[in-house]
């Protein structure tokens, strides 16, 4: 198995585990979701970071807005761009109701990663992206808040290197309530389904 999926697989499993251990001693939801229903689960979105014009942000800055948050870096060869690319599609799918919402892309990569660098990356895949770093310390921290994980791998031949990181996108609402996980393992329509829920209750997904 390669290092990047092992850490999926190893810190995405307890993740998904306690939300459905948890889930039968709360309160059933009582929106039809798809995706798994971490409400009450995790925290609020909460952080200190940099964003793609260089600019200091907040968790709070992005209340308002029905977020999904993401961890990867501008390197990376295989899932990052795949899962951009998904969300853009999703973005199209939702129409103006796409305007209530932001796709926040954490670096786990700050050395490479800069303002400038992460800007051009996320916008050549979707307006409503927002790159996102800082220091190492509050990259940790925030990976560590959300039971997410990552590691840099040695070094090749050329200097290169990846980040093995987990793949999982975070969904909260407009409150930066924590309340859905979506998946590799999860279909592009209940994305586009539970965020229609979130996005406007009283729309038909």
């Amino acid at each position: 198995m390669k290092p990047r999926r092992l850490v999926r697989s190893l810190f995405l499993l307890p993740l998904l585990l306690a939300a459905l251990l948890l889930a039968g001693c709360q309160r059933s939801d009582e929106l039809p979701w798809k995706l798994t229903n971490v409400t009450g689960h995790m925290p609020d979105l909460d952080f200190k970071l940099v964003d793609d014009h260089g600019k200091p942000v907040t968790g709070a800055d992005y209340r308002g807005k029905v977020v999904l948050l993401y961890f990867g870096y501008t390197h990376c060869p295989d899932v990052c761009p795949l899962t951009l690319a998904q969300l853009h599609v999703v973005m199209q799918r939702l129409g103006p109701l796409a305007d209530g919402a932001r796709i926040l892309f954490v670096s786990v990569d700050p050395a490479r990663d800069t303002p400038d660098v992460m800007h051009a990356y996320v916008n050549a895949f979707d307006p409503r992206a927002v790159g996102l770093s800082g220091e190492p310390r509050a990259l940790e921290a925030l990976s560590k808040r959300y039971r997410s994980a990552y590691t840099r791998e040695p070094d090749k031949a050329d200097g290169q290197y990846e980040v093995s990181h987990s793949s999982a996108i975070y969904l909260f609402d407009r409150d930066g309530k924590a309340r859905l996980l979506s998946t590799a393992a999860d279909a592009q329509d209940d994305l586009v389904h539970d965020l229609h829920l979130l996005l406007d209750p009283g729309a038909k997904p």
